[in-house]
């Protein structure tokens, strides 16, 4: 079964805005006491965060859709919808982020490292805050909106000091279980590594990370065994050290040959040139490993590399490997650049930047359309009911504010012509009259209701009883029985 998984599609979606509520106040004696319909609640935002007690996407791999939870709408009595709850989902140190087409939207490094992959959907307006004094009694509300959603790419780059490279069964998980408390796999067989090991050494003052990388083989940079895979954990280590083995028993190989192959294979994966080099000759406790890396040494020091003689079993070299490599380490941490804190740059919106634009598409019947396109047109558009006239009158004169209309007219639109609102895969489209009437003209003023202002019929028939009773009474006191 597997137990680590290193790259993994997730499908992610937000949750919904609520919906906002139309309300009356209503209680006795007060049929029209004002709106109060509350807003809806704020959908839930699908957040990454980075755990470093993770290490591996497995659980993705099983479950690969998530989807965070919608917000309630509002409700009548000025109650606002609740707000959806975050889904938060932890990934491991070194977790990149990816579009479906390549494209990198986040590098996920460093405890704590959060990233919003799916955007919750506003919630709509109530009547309540829609009221105004030109729109006391607003007969509806605004939508909420669709939360984002898409799928992302995560995949999984092991953040570590050192990266111990070599043929299959060359010693570098026997190397990482002396040097540090890891305990991986050991075996005598090739591909015992299937996934990254990495442990924590402690040479002196320095602490640095090794990470095991899965045996490489010609043609692992071209998905050759299980190199395509694992060069990736590469990528991050700033020391990589060369584990050759000077006991192999097979009699095509020689350590020398292996270094070569091992170089070319991250050449072809590339990115890897100027991470410094250390070689490590292993297993020199047997005797004809001892000879062989006596007799290479001096070769691969001409060549200019470091060259240490170690055994995994007999514990031979390896305090002298741990505190070299911690020299390296220490060296390119001291030569990496000062990290600057964050700077907010605010960019200021241009003067006549009116956030739209106005672009004439012609449709596969030869027709033309004029589509609109800005963040607040097709926002509003989204948070519209078609169904409510007043609603539809609303967005008329929202969009004639911002000067929709207006930009209609210089692009060359006439009355009757098509316009969209929105991407062309859901984009809202109507025959365009200027001033539009929505029909909501019938309430007065758009988005008036003069219910409020009219004397209400059961309100005047309860004074005229209240006339009667008054004249009953004051001709009852005015009778006089003697006379």
């Amino acid at each position: 079964m597997t137990t680590f998984v290193d790259r993994v599609e997730l499908h992610v979606a937000a949750g919904n805005g609520g919906h906002g509520c139309a309300s009356v106040h209503r209680e006795k004696f007060k049929p029209l006491g004002g709106p109060d319909g509350g807003n809806g609640g704020r959908g839930g935002d699908v957040v990454l965060v980075v755990d470093q007690s993770v290490t591996t996407l497995l659980d993705y791999h099983h479950a690969p859709h998530r989807r965070a939870t919608n917000g309630k709408p509002g409700e009548g009595g000025n109650r606002s919808g609740k707000d959806g709850q975050d889904l938060v989902l932890t990934v491991p140190d070194g977790t990149v982020v990816f579009g479906k087409d390549g494209e990198v939207l986040a590098d996920l490094v460093g405890q704590g490292t959060t990233y919003v992959a799916a955007q919750g959907g506003r919630g709509g307006l109530g009547n309540a805050a829609l009221a105004s004094a030109r729109r006391k009694a607003p007969g509806f509300a605004l939508l909420g909106e669709p939360g984002t959603g898409g799928d992302v790419v995560l995949e999984l780059k092991t953040v570590a000091d050192v990266a111990l490279v070599g043929y299959p069964s060359a010693g570098k998980s026997s190397l990482i279980s002396v040097l540090s408390a890891a305990r991986p796999k050991i075996a005598d067989y090739p591909f015992t590594t299937l996934v990254p090991n990495l442990g924590v050494v402690t040479a002196g003052s320095t602490v640095f990370t090794v990470a095991d990388v899965p045996g490489l083989i010609p043609g692992a940079s071209q998905g050759r065994g299980l190199g395509l895979e694992f060069l990736r954990h590469v990528e991050r280590c700033s020391v990589l050290v060369h584990v050759l083995d000077t006991a192999t028993l097979e009699s095509d190989r020689d350590p020398l040959s292996d270094l070569d192959i091992i170089e070319e294979e991250l050449k072809q994966y590339g990115g890897l040139s100027g991470r410094p080099r250390l070689v490590v000759l292993n297993k020199v406790d047997i005797p004809d490993g001892r000879e062989l890396a006596e007799m290479i040494k001096p070769d691969l020091e001409a060549r200019g590399y470091r060259v240490l003689e170690v055994s995994a079993v007999a514990h031979i070299g390896l305090k002298e490997m741990s505190f070299a490599l911690a020299e390296i380490v220490a060296e390119a941490r001291a030569s990496k650049p000062v990290e600057e804190a964050t700077r907010v740059i605010i960019r200021p919106k241009a003067v006549d930047d009116s956030g739209f634009r106005v672009t004439l598409e012609e449709e596969e019947d030869g027709a033309g359309v004029y589509r609109v396109r800005g963040e607040k047109p097709e926002r509003w558009v989204r948070q519209t009911d078609f169904n409510n006239d007043e609603a539809v009158g609303y967005l008329a004169d929202r969009l004639n504010r911002l000067g929709v209309e207006d930009a209609l007219l210089k692009a060359g639109a006439r009355p009757g012509d098509g316009v969209a609102i929105g991407p062309e895969e859901n984009a809202v489209v109507f025959d365009w009259e200027p001033s539009m009437a929505a029909g909501a003209e019938m309430l007065g003023r758009r988005g008036e209701d003069h219910r409020l202002e009219e004397p209400r019929p059961a309100a005047q028939r309860r004074r005229d009883r209240d006339s009667e009773r008054d004249e009953v009474a004051r001709e009852f006191r005015d009778f006089d029985p003697f006379n």
